[in-house]
């Protein structure tokens, strides 16, 4: 009885490191699958928008008519769309890992969430919104999801916003599209927010919800939230919301941007 009770412990013992073994591979496994996606998103940034830092300006908040002369665009959308057609823009978030283009499926809302700009498996996923939102960014409020990675890529920085002295120093995120430079302020971030799919949540049509959306933006009641002063929002703001998962539990930190000038480029 004693042998076969030491035998049975020995089995379990072996089975247990077995596991622990496999799981350390598995976890090696996806640090070095993300690290090599982070190195190739960082080398499509140097190919197709190696000067899109020095574009980027800090513009007056009176500057918000696209009335000045035809801009460069930084990035170069004919070289992205040879390779995915469902590369529809470009976002950049200074002083962040957040340069990625940014993605649409036609077939499958949420295809990108586990898929890379170019269609193969991935665990980090891609920058992604799905059908009911406009390519063109012409919505009331457009949500771009993007997965919190624990190696600091795709939208793990957007945790550096609830930093009241990062939020500060920095006020403005960019999208790009094929001739166009969007210029969003930053009015607010907060967490948690529960998951519910905010665009089947909310009928952004009604002029009342819409409102009552900016006015939440404007005056979160998340336990952790930092907000812009002198942010003042109407219905004929054009907003994006940025969507990341929490580090631990259910809900989602919200970014919220409103659009303050789109101008041409070339």
């Amino acid at each position: 009885m004693k042998r076969n009770r030491n035998k049975i412990l020995i089995t379990i013992l072996v089975i247990t490191i077995i596991l622990l073994i496999l799981c350390v591979i598995y976890v090696m496994y996806q640090m070095n699958t993300q690290h090599k996606e982070q190195d190739d998103y960082s080398k499509l940034a140097s190919s197709v928008a190696p000067s899109i830092a020095e574009e980027v300006t800090s513009p007056s908040i009176d500057e918000t008519l696209a009335d000045n002369p035809i801009i460069d665009n930084p990035i170069d959308f004919e070289s992205l769309q040879s390779q995915n057609d469902e590369i529809y823009s470009w976002i950049y978030i200074p002083d962040t890992n957040i340069n990625y283009p940014v993605c649409r499926s036609n077939t499958n809302d949420n295809f990108y969430l586990d898929h890379d700009i170019y269609g193969n498996y991935s665990f980090s996923g891609s920058i992604y919104s799905q059908y009911c939102n406009s390519i063109y960014m012409h919505d009331r409020v457009t949500v771009l999801y993007g997965h919190n990675m624990a190696d600091g890529s795709m939208f793990a920085d957007l945790y550096k916003f609830t930093n009241t002295d990062f939020f500060n120093d920095h006020e403005y995120f960019y999208i790009y599209r094929p001739q166009h430079k969007l210029t969003y302020r930053i009015v607010s971030v907060y967490f948690p927010y529960d998951d519910r799919h905010i665009m089947n949540s909310f009928d952004f049509d009604d002029d009342k919800v819409f409102q009552e959306y900016l006015d939440y933006i404007q005056n979160p009641r998340s336990f952790t939230k930092v907000v812009r002063d002198n942010s003042e929002l109407t219905i004929n703001d054009k907003i994006v919301t940025l969507s990341t998962c929490l580090n631990s539990g259910d809900g989602r930190l919200l970014l919220q941007g409103v659009l303050i000038k789109d101008e041409l480029t070339k």
